[in-house]
């Protein structure tokens, strides 16, 4: 099985982020996580596409772009220089021809993915599994960092891996997003989770170095 680490860009130190993200490409991530948010989908804002463009100049690291913006498709002209490598990820609830927007991701040539809520039910996105290569589950409500993990979407990724494996599509990853702690981690691991969007308490957990941190996390994914 999969498993790939994704440190959430929302929680580098901006101040410092080169530095950061050679300590990064050291530590061999798999991903750069970035959140894209306007303030209308989800109550804040974060990174934006000028961001996207500038990491594109100093690291070699695929992206995994999670938009949570309403009507995504509206912002994919942004989106024009995807490496095969990077993960285009928007929500279900954000726009109301999903389909059309997910073909339009795959036009752009980056691998696509698809978000859930945690309150939007895995049964929505059947009809969607020839066209997606990743389901991203929010085990917290989108919108801000250090939430603590929702209890009932630990189940919710198992379920989505036996739907997954039973429907004939155990190529599609799994990806999990808030409050991805070293012991949350664990627990996702063995739900069938295939992509760990690290944050600040984990990757960018104080008491240790990134690259440490990396190297704990790892561990953790492949036991």
């Amino acid at each position: 099985m999969e498993r790939k680490m994704a440190p959430s860009l929302m929680c580098i130190d901006l101040m410092n982020i080169e530095h950061d993200l050679r300590l990064l490409e050291k530590a061999k991530v798999d991903y750069l996580h970035i959140d894209i948010m306007d303030n209308h989908f989800v109550p804040n804002i974060t990174l934006s596409f000028d961001f996207i463009h500038g990491l594109r100049k100093i690291t070699s690291i695929p992206l995994d772009i999670h938009l949570m913006i309403n009507n995504p498709e509206n912002s994919f002209h942004y989106l024009k220089n995807c490496n095969p490598e990077d993960i285009i990820c928007i929500h279900y609830e954000a726009t109301t021809h999903v389909h059309r927007a997910l073909g339009m991701i795959k036009d752009l040539g980056a691998q696509v993915g698809i978000a859930l809520n945690p309150g939007t039910p895995i049964g929505v996105i059947e009809d969607l599994l020839p066209d997606l290569d990743s389901v991203l589950i929010m085990t917290v409500n989108p919108g801000f960092a250090g939430q603590k993990l929702i209890p009932s979407t630990l189940d919710k990724i198992a379920r989505l891996r036996n739907m997954l494996d039973e429907s004939g599509y155990q190529n599609i990853l799994i990806e999990v997003d808030g409050n991805v702690s070293f012991e949350n981690a664990k627990l996702m691991h063995e739900k069938g989770a295939n992509i760990y969007v690290g944050g600040s308490s984990s990757i960018f957990h104080k008491e240790s170095s990134i690259i440490e941190n990396c190297h704990k996390f790892r561990e953790i994914i492949y036991s």
